[in-house]
């Protein structure tokens, strides 16, 4: 079964994309969620037309992207954890704990697009990865230091 999709869907493609995909997932998800449409010949040239805009869309976001890549590139992110006397932290520092240290420094980040590279059980340096767009990475240095009672 062909469907366009009319937004970006993970793992299967991007808006204004033909995708071949089982009946049963675009007739029961795809579909009724409102993330595509049937694969005719009629949609096909309304797709066309907002392709364009896509398009446009796609490039702000790329150029969005970079610019936000060159204000993390020289950033280092300092996180405070509870921490025992052997340096190892309670619980971990998550996605959410490292996008919120970003935006007190004037950096707004999706918690979804950041991805620790290992585990963080302990005090000392890490690094994250940040997807902000399909073509543009970058990796993020923080330090886990002890919280201060």
């Amino acid at each position: 079964m062909q469907v366009i999709l009319k937004q970006d869907v993970e793992k299967l493609g991007l808006a204004g994309e033909v995708v071949d995909v089982k009946a049963g997932y675009g007739r029961n998800f795809l579909i009724p969620q409102g993330k595509a449409v049937l694969a005719t010949s009629g949609a096909r040239k309304a797709i066309e037309n907002q392709l364009k805009q896509v398009f446009e869309q796609r490039k702000a976001e790329l150029e969005q992207a970079k610019e936000t890549a060159e204000k993390l590139q020289g950033t280092n992110v300092t996180i405070a954890a509870k921490a025992g006397e052997t340096g190892k932290i309670f619980g971990t520092v998550t996605n959410v704990q490292i996008a919120d240290a970003l935006k007190e420094k004037g950096i707004e980040v999706d918690r979804r697009k950041v991805q620790i590279d290992d585990s963080v059980n302990h005090l000392g340096e890490y690094t994250a990865t940040i997807n902000l767009h399909e073509e543009v990475k970058v990796t993020l240095t923080f330090w886990v230091v002890k919280a201060e009672a």
